[in-house]
Parts: C-alpha cells; structure tokens; sequence
C-alpha cells in the first residue's frame, strides 16, 4: 500500500536486486541501536505475566518504527538536508528541548549503557561493575572516535547477528505454542496490560537514535535517487528487530508464565533469566544467553556514541548557519560534511558520553536526573513524530516526496501512541 509519501520513484540505483539487498545497512544499525537491555526485560516481563496475547502489540511497533524511520530518512533523501536543520526552522523552542536533552539524557545514559554492558561480562567472568564498564565505555569510545562509517556498520552488523541468533534460537529452544501465538496477533487487552502494550509498541527498536536514521543514511552515501534503497533497508531492518522482540516474548511466555516466574524489572532482571536457562538447559545454553545480552548492550552503546554525537554536531553546525536565514533557507541547510566524525563538537560529546558518566557507575543514580531522564525520554518520541509531520507536510519539502494520507495516518497515529507512553511515564515518575 502506498500513497504520495511513501511512493517509490526513480530506479537508476535499484536495477539489481541482489545489490539492493547487500547494501542494506543503516536500518540495522538504528534499529539495534535502540533495542537495549531494557527493552529486553519489558518483553520477558510482558511475556510472562500476560504470554502471548501481547503479541500483537509487537508487530503494531514495528509498523509505527517503520513509519517514523522512512519519515526521517525521507526528509534527508527528498530535502539534501539534515532533521536537525528542519527542526531549527520551525523555532527556537526545537533548540532549547534538544539542548537539555542531550546534557542530562546524555550524562545518565552513558552510565546505564556502560552498565548494561558489564552486567553480562561480570555474570561470565566475575569481576564488578566498573570493572567492566569502564573498559566497555573506552572501547565504545576508541571505536567510535578512529573508525570510520563503514566500519562501525559492519560491527554492528556483526552484533545485531549475534543477537538475533542467540534469541531467536533461545525461542525455538523453548518450543513456542504456535497456535497460542496465532491468537496473539488478534488485538486484545487484558485487564491490566496497558502499560505494557504501550511498552511493547514502544520499544521495537529506538527513540532519540531514530533521528540519526539520516545521517546514517548520508554516511552511506544515498541520495534522492536511493529512496527505495532507502525503504528496503528500514523495512528489512524493523521486520528483524521485530522478529527478535517477538522471540524475547515467546521466551517470556514459555519459560516464565507457564511456571508462574516474576522477574526483576531492570536489567538485573536478564541474569535471573539466565539462572533460569542454567538450570532448565544447562551452562552451555546460558552462557550464550549472556553473549546475546551483551551483543545487544554494547550495540546500543556503539549506536549512541556514534549517532547521537552526529546529532550533537549537526546542531553545533546549524546554529552557526542560522543567522539571517528564512526557515526555508535553513531547512534547506544541507548535509553534514564527511569529516564530521572528526571534528571538535563530536568528539566533545563522545567524551560527554564516555567519561562523566563513570562516576555513576560507582556512586549509583541520583534521583534527580533518573526523574529528568525519565521524562525527557519520555517526550522525544512525539517530538519526533510531530516535527517529521510537520516538515513533510509542507513547502519545506518536495511536493513528491511530502506526506500523503497513509504518511500522515500512521505519524499521527505514532505521535498520539507516544504521547500515551509520555503521560503514563510522568504519572510512574510523578508517583
């Protein structure tokens, strides 16, 4: 089903399908990026305290990522210009959110990506916490920091295949009910399963690294004429990320509702899953799960480290730019330059990231920026999605490429699902 926004045109690029599937890559690494341990527990948990008639809900947040990625990518591909230059143009007010986003989002997750990181490798190796997540944090900064594009993808690659085959696996280990998730795929909601349906939804894969969609884009080279590249990429990636949060949610089902489990909800909660696993199929099977946990840790912190800096430096290069521009001249800003990676503002947040972050790692969360974190997360993702309807549906964009109906119905369809998730993050933080 297509429509004026999600048209496919031009073919120069795409006359060779076996080339068109080989260099697919960004929709990966965003798509990875955004699955992190977290997200893996919300599955199990969902999973286990409601089986599969969640299942539904899933394959719902991989239509809604979908949709928002290819508007992301859309506006780079159509506009030669970046998401940060489209939200300078519609106002300051884009500005001063981003700014105290990346500070205090930046600062506290850093230490929660670190920490994810070690949780596996203390599990396998013994060790600490910050003995393991400080040299997480410097590898993620040294690869990131001296590695180009190119190789950054195909280490996330690598990763993503980890953690795919390890989960994927770990479902088809636990021998799934078929029929029971049949029935999941038929839209119901428990008494009780709001919050968790709005997390599955949510969850399939990025929030702020989703707006980096396009510079990965850019870093591999696409431009207008790739839009079905483009789209074949993002299909193909989310359909993966769904398929691996649809598995952690069958080993959610099998495992832990069938034996009447609960499990931690954080992080910590993955090594009871892995006690569980040890005992059930041994220490072989385990320890893979481990491997898979810190597959999909360490992605997402590669993913931020090299995607948000982008973002970071995007918005340093944009505001030098804004003076005396019209919004359409500044939308029209055009494309980070190829040695972006090397320049002061993203290496500054690179070591943002990496190193103020370490002293959470031994003193613990203060409680005060877990409740700014927590609701500034919690805008972004309607930010996001008003902002893409916003751009692609006026003069700022190509009239071939702006919004159409089936565009514009699942990005107001997305935004309107976030701004639940935001008010049931606020009422959770509140309380």
């Amino acid at each position: 089903m297509t429509d004026r926004g999600t048209q496919d045109v031009g073919t120069a690029d795409v006359q060779e399908p076996r080339r068109r599937w080989s260099i697919v890559g960004p929709g990966i690494v965003v798509a990875a990026t955004g699955v992190g341990a977290g997200d893996l527990v919300a599955t199990l948990v969902a999973g286990s305290e409601y089986g599969y008639t969640l299942l539904w809900a899933v394959v719902l947040g991989v239509v809604v990522k979908i949709a928002l990625a290819e508007a992301a990518g859309r506006w780079h591909l159509a506009t030669g210009s970046t998401i940060f230059a489209g939200w300078r143009s519609l106002g300051p007010w884009t500005t001063g959110y981003f700014v105290v986003y990346v500070v205090i989002w930046g600062f506290v997750y850093g230490a929660t990506a670190m920490t994810s990181s070690a949780l596996p490798l203390a599990a396998m190796f013994g060790g600490s916490i910050p003995g393991w997540g400080i040299p997480c944090g410097l590898l993620g900064l040294v690869l990131v920091w001296f590695g180009s594009y190119r190789v950054f993808e195909k280490i996330m690659t690598v990763l993503v295949g980890v953690m795919f085959v390890v989960v994927v696996g770990l479902a088809i280990l636990v021998l799934p009910d078929v029929p029971a998730m049949l029935a999941g795929l038929l839209p119901t909601l428990p008494a009780g399963s709001g919050i968790y349906t709005l997390g599955l939804v949510g969850g399939v894969g990025g929030t702020v690294t989703m707006a980096a969609y396009g510079y990965w884009v850019n870093a591999k080279g696409w431009r207008d004429s790739s839009m079905r590249i483009m789209r074949l990429d993002n299909r193909v990636a989310y359909i993966t990320t769904g398929i691996f949060v649809a598995a952690m949610l069958v080993v959610g089902a099998e495992l832990l509702y069938t034996a009447n489990i609960a499990l931690v909800e954080s992080d910590r909660g993955l090594l009871d899953l892995d006690a569980i696993l040890a005992q059930r199929f041994g220490p072989v099977i385990a320890t893979l799960f481990l491997v898979g946990f810190f597959a999909t840790s360490f992605s997402s912190l590669l993913g931020v480290w090299q995607g948000v800096s982008l973002l970071v430096t995007d918005f340093v290069r944009t505001r030098r730019e804004a003076v005396a521009r019209t919004p359409e001249e500044l939308a029209a800003a055009g494309q980070l330059s190829e040695d972006a990676t090397r320049s002061l503002p993203y290496r500054a947040y690179l070591l943002w990231l990496t190193f103020p972050p370490m002293a959470l790692l031994f003193l613990g969360r203060p409680f005060a920026l877990v409740v700014a974190y927590g609701a500034l997360g919690a805008f972004f993702m309607p930010f996001l999605a008003v902002t893409l309807l916003w751009l692609l549906g006026g003069r700022r964009t190509p009239a071939e490429w702006r919004n159409g109906w089936l565009s514009t119905t699942l990005l107001v369809g997305s935004a309107l699902l976030f701004f639940g998730l935001c008010a049931s993050e606020l009422v959770d933080l509140l309380g």
